[in-house]
């Protein structure tokens, strides 16, 4: 009896070795949202970054590039914006592994870099190189990060901190293009892009300090995980986002073009289009994950995304000034969701916690294909048929997109219109 005793007694010593089952997020407090603080920073220098490429590539396509076609230019946009979902994949289970320092620590140098090559560039390779794979690849080490280490700290509040966290994207949409088209002028495409490289370092060593993990799994997660898909909720959701990616970018890439081609304002005027959508998403951003808390994640996100494609349609028609304006600050407002709101799905989907960055970075990865493809595939039908065309083809996106989410919606939660979903 007493050797027994004696064998608990080590027993106890030992188990604090074995991970605690995490407490309840605190939903909450200081570092919590300090926490949404350093996410908006990712946010505003990872899809800020996606937000704001339709400056550089009207730069690239009338003045350093003006030999290359609109579609091959918006492959380094597409590639950035694809990369930034798919390393998702990785870093998922880093994440959930507990290496969030690294992950910091590499995105920040990544992004930093890759801008500051690309202000070497003076070739399509290159810049494809430096703006599309190394800063894609930067951006894919932080966002997910982002996104499931705020989940982990909220609950109730999780949808609206992580709005606040994502309307740092619409942020950097409308501070990179005028930063870029107020320096470039004056001290020329290599020093702009330095600048711009230089805020991202600052902000994003600003997240590196505030940021930290509050669970660690028990154990390694996989880096694919068949049960995810055998979710029928989960993977309609996925299908919809990628669907809703073909489309969502067309108007960020293409619409100062189009007014360009069609005249619609002055230079300075044209200018402002692409920082309107991007103003508009500040509240696009906020705005819905503020009413997901109340209503559910989905019955916001299936509406907007019909809106989505409504507006985008819209676009078609505009010849005055005016008109092209207001449209871009809605196209901003309603398409916001598909970048706040669409992430944090997996959250509602995911019961267990502690793979939350597995199911994220599977779900990105596939995700980001659609966004890899959709705007050379618009950029193809510029060349081709016209901007109507690629209007046409992302609000046709938008709205098969919706369809797709309302099924996985239906699967998640029922039929029942009148319950949070």
């Amino acid at each position: 009896m007493y050797h027994s005793s004696k064998t608990t007694k080590q027993e106890e010593k030992s188990a604090p070795s074995a991970p605690s089952a995490p407490s309840a997020p605190p939903d909450g407090g200081l570092v919590a949202w300090a926490q949404v603080a350093g996410a908006f920073f990712i946010w505003l220098n990872t899809w800020g970054l996606v937000n704001a490429f339709g400056a550089w590539q009207s730069f690239y396509e009338t003045t350093l590039l003006p030999h290359e076609s609109p579609s091959t230019i918006a492959w380094i946009g597409s590639i950035q914006s694809c990369l930034l979902c798919v390393v998702g994949a990785l870093t998922g289970p880093l994440f959930d592994a507990g290496h969030l320092r690294f992950l910091l620590f590499a995105g920040t140098i990544l992004v930093s870099l890759g801008l500051a090559m690309a202000s070497l560039a003076d070739s399509f390779w290159q810049l494809l190189l430096a703006q599309g794979f190394c800063v894609g690849v930067g951006s894919g080490c932080l966002f997910t990060p982002s996104v499931a280490i705020v989940s982990t700290y909220f609950s109730s509040r999780v949808a609206f901190a992580n709005g606040i966290a994502a309307s740092g994207s619409g942020l950097g949409g409308v501070i990179f293009p005028i930063m870029f088209h107020q320096l470039q002028p004056r001290i020329g495409f290599p020093w702009a892009t330095r600048a711009v490289a230089l805020v991202a370092l600052v902000t994003l060593s600003a997240s590196s300090t505030l940021m930290q993990m509050r669970i660690v799994p028990a154990k390694k997660r996989k880096l694919f995980d068949a049960k995810g898909w055998r979710d029928r909720a989960y993977s309609l959701y996925v299908l919809g986002g990628f669907v809703a990616f073909l489309g969502c970018w067309t108007p960020f890439f293409f619409v100062s073009l189009y007014a360009i081609e069609h005249r619609v304002g002055s230079d300075t005027g044209i200018f402002y289009l692409l920082p309107a959508i991007s103003a508009g998403s500040v509240l696009g951003r906020v705005l819905p994950n503020l009413i997901a808390v109340r209503v559910g994640m989905f019955n916001v996100l299936v509406p907007c995304t019909l809106m989505t494609g409504v507006v985008a349609l819209g676009f078609i028609g505009a010849r005055a000034y005016s008109s092209l304006m207001v449209l871009c600050v809605l196209y901003g407002i309603v398409s916001g969701a598909l970048v706040s709101v669409l992430p944090t799905i997996p959250v509602q989907l995911c019961p267990d916690r502690s793979v939350i960055g597995n199911r994220m970075g599977m779900a990105f990865s596939t995700i980001s294909l659609g966004a890899l493809a959709g705007t050379p595939i618009a950029g193809h039908l510029v060349s081709r048929y016209g901007f109507h065309a690629a209007f046409e083809f992302s609000g046709a996106c938008a709205a098969a997109s919706a369809v797709i989410l309302a099924a996985a919606r239906i699967a998640h939660k029922g039929w029942k219109v009148n319950i949070k979903a």
